[in-house]
């Protein structure tokens, strides 16, 4: 069976969004869009900026140049939606849009999870070892644990999209949601979905929460480490190690809300996907500039030689 095509009576399915109001949603519409724009701009603009400063070659900036652009397609597959969507008080989604949203989602979310545990690899090298720093993170490693990130990602994406594609929908086809959603999903099935639930569960769940144990871990060896440090190297390497956390709080934090519970589905639900959806590619961005001075050198150097 091919498997964007429908298995039953539902071709679409009928998206609430995020208010029903008509003067709340042009007003969404315009902050949206501003957003959308915004984050998009910000991230290209770090991508370009790495890629052409010869003063940002280190591992970590590589690792961050591939987080950017995960980041700028991430926004990108539901910001552009929910935006239209606003102008008009019926919105649908068809089933073979739906599985599409849904594999980007993952693919995205999926290798962003394994990037950031490679970005916490490169600093725990960077703090713990830094005479064998280069020898370690050399140009193939990064390459290879890129390729590994976006590998895992599409594995992970296609398991979800099995989970999905033998489901059966009788009639019912209205998701409180303003995007195609998992769970959603799972409660509009007229089949039995307990295992799956529980298989999602393994699958998301189970990925978002050891990899952020791995990270905990990570960062509390480094911060023991740092005490063997000088004050000025203590700080330095506190501020590039703060940035990280902070990005994979914002990320982790929503992801295990999320999926670590029983298939069932809240009104919040769509306000912590909007805010790992849209709001945090938005702030990685901020966050990776406003507490990086070479960063923000780089970018007034290059804006400088665009100008002039």
């Amino acid at each position: 069976m091919d498997v964007l095509t429908p298995p039953n009576n539902v071709t679409e399915f009928v998206l609430l969004g995020l208010t029903q109001n008509p003067h709340l949603q042009k007003m969404l519409f315009i902050v949206f869009l501003l957003i959308f724009l915004f984050t998009v701009l910000a991230n290209l603009l770090i991508v370009i900026t790495i890629s052409l400063s010869p003063t940002l070659s280190a591992p970590m900036y590589f690792f961050l140049t591939h987080l950017s652009f995960i980041d700028g397609i991430f926004t990108s597959v539901t910001t552009p939606k929910l935006i239209t969507d606003l102008l008009y008080q019926r919105r649908t989604i068809s089933w073979s849009g739906c599985l599409i949203q849904i594999f980007l989602e993952h693919i995205m979310g999926g290798s962003e999870i394994i990037l950031l545990i490679s970005m916490s690899y490169d600093r725990y090298v960077a703090i713990c070892k830094p005479l064998h720093y280069t020898t370690i993170m050399r140009q193939g490693l990064c390459q290879l644990l890129v390729v590994v990130a976006w590998i895992g990602g599409i594995l992970h994406a296609t398991v979800q999209i099995l989970f999905i594609v033998n489901l059966t929908f009788c009639g019912p086809n209205v998701i409180d949601h303003f995007m195609c959603d998992f769970f959603s999903l799972l409660e509009l099935a007229c089949s039995d979905t307990y295992k799956l639930g529980i298989m999602v569960a393994a699958n998301t769940a189970g990925m978002c929460l050891v990899f952020f144990i791995m990270l905990i871990i990570s960062y509390t060896v480094i911060l023991h480490s740092l005490k063997s440090h000088g004050s000025e190297a203590r700080r330095k390497a506190l501020s590039t190690c703060g940035s990280h956390f902070m990005v994979v709080v914002l990320f982790f934090g929503p992801c295990i809300f999320t999926y670590m519970r029983p298939v069932v589905t809240y009104p919040v639900d769509k306000f912590v996907a909007m805010f790992f959806a849209i709001l945090t590619p938005m702030l990685n961005p901020i966050i990776y500039t406003v507490r990086n001075t070479e960063v923000k050198n780089a970018i007034r150097s290059l804006l400088k030689r665009r100008v002039t």
